[in-house]
């Protein structure tokens, strides 16, 4: 991979990273301003008003991934990425004066709540531009490998935030935290957003969209995406099993292990933030091995090992006692998730032509987020609200099993051709079209 092509990937991946530690500080500090937003009482209901409006952005989500995925299609991956950024920004800035609720009653949840919904634009439109810019932008032959460097940047930013919470536990009392040591965060992601900005202002335009002729006035709409109907059904398919496993071993996790099994949240915090360090070591070796042996087998087998691995895992979490069971649980679950987060940036947007990419990528992947990745955390805590909380770890095996299915009649999309894939069709390097989604 040369020189020009690392570039692309590693300004891509910065901005990735930023954005995403944005998104999940909110998830991480929840348990930190909870009780600044809404009135005193129950821990577990003061967590579920913040995780009712953490999944309202995640609705947001497809709204930003039409608008954003249009932009796009039509002025190209570079402008898109450069208006995620800049919406991520201020939603920051919002997230870091919002007033609490002692000032301003419900004034500040309402400041929280828009912050939230511009996030979700933002973020809605930030993975697909992303996942096509690195899926354009890298060797035919490495796409998997260059690819998997989303989810890199991705756990990257949450490690971050993870990182940056360790260090103000360990330099701020309980009380500052909850009082004004959460507002830090959103402060740093406000100004990592304003660098990332001026390097995206300079990132060079993918050769594939630079060199697609296809210039139609139908060039990422609606209309156009449908197309694709087909492709942009099975994206939703194959990322529902896997964004409910991602967003319940990362962003629950930590709240799962002091809320539900009772350990510190110094504690949960410090297994999240290793856990997630070697998760993203793990991408892009498994995004290599997927240029070698194909994108489906590793689909596969996250499918069966979250389809039978996640009860049992969920359950021994719940009673553990320290730091190493808890470690060695959450890296079980998220070796096993990798086989997801590794690859299906690319597998999305092998699905469609130039002209509609960003968008069949991004409308698709943000409504299945809407629908099970975003509200993952609210379900976990319904239930256990409940008291059957069991239930939740079912559900996630659930939806696994749904994307299996999925997985296992899906053609293998690692040799098509980008510049060539038609409706429902794909060039393989030497072959002639074939349909994407029925089996070999």
């Amino acid at each position: 991979m040369g020189r020009q092509h690392w570039k692309k990937i590693w300004v891509g991946s910065a901005g990735n990273m930023v954005e995403w530690f944005d998104w999940f500080v909110y998830a991480s500090f929840a348990t930190y301003f909870a009780g600044a937003f809404f009135p005193s009482g129950n821990p577990t209901a003061q967590l579920m008003n913040t995780a009712g409006i953490f999944a309202v952005g995640f609705f947001m989500r497809p709204v930003g991934g039409w608008l954003l995925g249009r932009v796009g299609d039509r002025k190209g991956r570079k402008a898109a990425l450069t208006l995620t950024v800049t919406l991520m920004s201020a939603s920051a800035v919002l997230i870091a004066v919002a007033p609490t609720y002692g000032v301003a009653g419900y004034g500040g949840a309402l400041v929280l709540l828009v912050a939230r919904l511009l996030q979700g634009l933002s973020v809605g439109g930030e993975y697909a531009a992303s996942a096509t810019y690195l899926t354009e932008a890298s060797d035919p032959a490495r796409r998997g490998f260059a690819s998997s460097f989303q989810y890199v940047s991705m756990t990257a930013g949450q490690i971050a935030g993870l990182g940056l919470q360790i260090i103000l536990q360990r330099t701020m009392s309980d009380d500052a935290l909850h009082s004004y040591g959460w507002r830090i965060p959103f402060i740093v992601g406000a100004l990592g957003a304003a660098v990332v900005f001026y390097l995206r202002r300079n990132m060079l335009e993918t050769e594939v969209y630079a060199e697609d002729t296809s210039h139609s006035a139908e060039r990422g709409t609606l209309r156009a995406l449908w197309q694709h109907k087909r492709e942009a059904f099975l994206v939703i398919a194959l990322t529902m099993g896997g964004t409910v496993a991602y967003y319940t071993y990362t962003t629950y996790l930590t709240k799962y292990l002091s809320n539900s099994a009772g350990l510190s949240k110094q504690t949960a915090t410090l297994v999240s933030f290793t856990a997630l360090i070697v998760f993203a070591c793990l991408q892009p070796l498994a995004g290599a091995l997927s240029d070698r042996i194909g994108r489906r087998p590793l689909l596969i087998t996250f499918a069966v090992g979250s389809t039978f691995l996640t009860v049992p895992i969920m359950t021994l979490l719940k009673h553990v006692d320290g730091y190493w069971p808890a470690l060695g649980l959450a890296l079980l679950a998220l070796v096993v998730v990798t086989g997801y987060t590794s690859i299906n940036a690319c597998v999305k947007a092998e699905l469609f032509p130039t002209g509609i990419r960003a968008l069949g990528v991004a409308l698709p992947y943000a409504i299945a987020n809407a629908l099970f990745g975003g509200t993952a955390e609210y379900v976990a805590l319904w239930f256990k609200k409940g008291g059957i909380e069991s239930g939740f770890y079912w559900y996630v095996a659930g939806c696994a099993a749904v994307s299996l299915v999925v997985y296992v009649t899906m053609r293998e999309t690692k040799d098509l051709d980008l510049a060539r894939v038609k409706a429902g069709k794909g060039t393989r390097a030497g072959d002639g079209e074939s349909s994407l989604t029925t089996a070999s």
